[in-house]
């Protein structure tokens, strides 16, 4: 049975993720910061609530320790609380804390989770890590006047998944034995983007359970969307 802990579950692209998955046959935690989305999440879909903040140490360390106590491993992580932060309007209008919000759920709350769950991944026999990114962080799309991600003026939530795109490679060479790869779901239909995107939330997650649900061999440190594997830039 894979056992598979996903943040930000409770709506949106995760919640689809988290109903995805059970139907395959995982056995899904829905991490989430609202204890009653969290846990009307996982009533729905036949998983089981376990409360993180993933820009809290000590909420993410007592999830990992939940997760331990309870299935004692997870055989995947997915990575998919993300905030926006500010768009449109006068880039100099941004402040420090502004920028300090979202890099610290965009990318400071993934590293702080994927090491807190290392231990737990790594009593895997085929453990993988999935970050939820975004072609928004690509220097290629945002510059395609005939993508959407040409259209979007949002300096703080671009750079934040550039990082995390960038972080993903180097975890996938870091770390050892662990599959590391990123998500991108596409100009998808969510709150995050005041349900404007042109997809479905099911098809926003056709990348992300493609990776969670890849077997023993499959490539690290890729960049996958719902069309395939694209490319870094």
């Amino acid at each position: 049975m894979t056992i598979t802990f996903i943040t930000g579950a409770g709506k949106g692209l995760g919640r689809e993720t988290a109903r995805r998955l059970t139907d395959l046959g995982h056995t899904v935690l829905i991490g989430t910061r609202d204890r009653a989305q969290g846990e009307e999440a996982a009533a729905a879909l036949g998983a089981r609530h376990v409360l993180i903040d993933v820009t809290d140490d000590a909420s993410v360390a007592a999830a990992a320790a939940d997760v331990l106590a309870h299935e004692g491993r997870i055989d995947v992580l997915v990575n998919n609380a993300g905030v926006h932060g500010p768009a449109g309007g006068d880039p100099a209008d941004l402040t420090g804390a502004d920028a300090l919000a979202v890099f610290q759920v965009n990318v400071v709350g993934v590293v702080r989770v994927t090491n807190a769950f290392l231990p737990l991944l790594r009593r895997s026999d085929d453990p993988v890590v999935v970050n939820v990114s975004s072609g928004m962080g690509s220097l290629d799309l945002t510059h395609d006047p005939d993508r959407p991600e040409s259209k979007v003026v949002a300096p703080l939530y671009t750079a934040s998944k550039a990082a995390l795109t960038m972080m993903t490679t180097q975890y996938a060479k870091g770390l050892e034995g662990v599959r590391v790869n990123a998500a991108d779901p596409g100009y998808t239909a969510t709150d995050l983007n005041g349900h404007t995107g042109f997809q479905t939330v099911t098809e926003g997650t056709d990348a992300i359970v493609a990776l969670a649900t890849e077997g023993p061999g499959a490539g690290s440190g890729r960049f996958v969307s719902r069309e395939g594997e694209t490319t870094w830039p």
